[in-house]
């Protein structure tokens, strides 16, 4: 079972980062990875939120949702969770740390629309994944989030420095830095199953 438990961790940071494999929760990822201190904020900020959905949501589903037949409620529910959620640390984040809550701006509210908070929530449940299995899950997702924030901050850094064509500056050589940083982690596929003899 700790195979199992580590591998679902290590798997979420690495071989199914949702940024950079599924695609999912780019919208912080291009516009609040342009420095460091941000990236580390949203990460933690988004980790947090994937945590507590995920520690909320599961039981709603297999307690409530699923015994009432209301599965079709799921994305609903799921967001209507997350929305508080998100709430509340926009809440603690303006009380105990206005610096991050205002560097963060108008990104931190859309932690709720953050495709990749609903889509962990969701794929918890439709992998099958017991409640603690889905946690790991969830933390290994949102660590994923936040190595891919910081990578990318530090490469965006590099690319501010660096001449660009014209036609490249700003939005264009940005996505192409993100695609060569997402190919980069297509090397994770073998190793996290090599190491945990899988």
């Amino acid at each position: 079972m700790l195979k199992v438990l580590l591998y679902t961790l290590f798997a979420g940071i690495f071989v199914n980062n949702y940024v950079l494999q599924k695609f999912l929760g780019i919208c912080p990822f291009l516009g609040v990875s342009k420095k460091s201190s941000q990236a580390m904020g949203m990460g933690i900020a988004v980790t947090f939120v994937m945590l507590c959905a995920t520690a909320v949501t599961w039981p709603i589903q297999m307690y409530i949702l699923n015994p009432y037949e209301l599965g079709y409620l799921q994305t609903i529910v799921f967001i209507l969770v997350i929305a508080a959620l998100v709430q509340f640390v926009e809440i603690v984040l303006k009380k105990f740390i206005p610096a991050l809550y205002k560097s963060l701006g108008v990104y931190l509210p859309l932690i709720t629309t953050n495709c990749a908070v609903l889509g962990v929530a969701i794929n918890n449940i439709t992998d099958g994944y017991g409640f603690v299995q889905s946690m790991f899950s969830s933390l290994g997702v949102g660590l994923g989030f936040l190595l891919a924030m910081l990578l990318f901050a530090g490469v965006r850094s590099r690319i501010e420095n660096c001449p660009a064509p014209k036609a490249m500056q700003g939005l264009p050589i940005t996505l192409v830095a993100a695609s060569i940083v997402s190919l980069a982690f297509f090397g994770f596929s073998g190793v996290v199953e090599g190491i945990l003899g899988m």
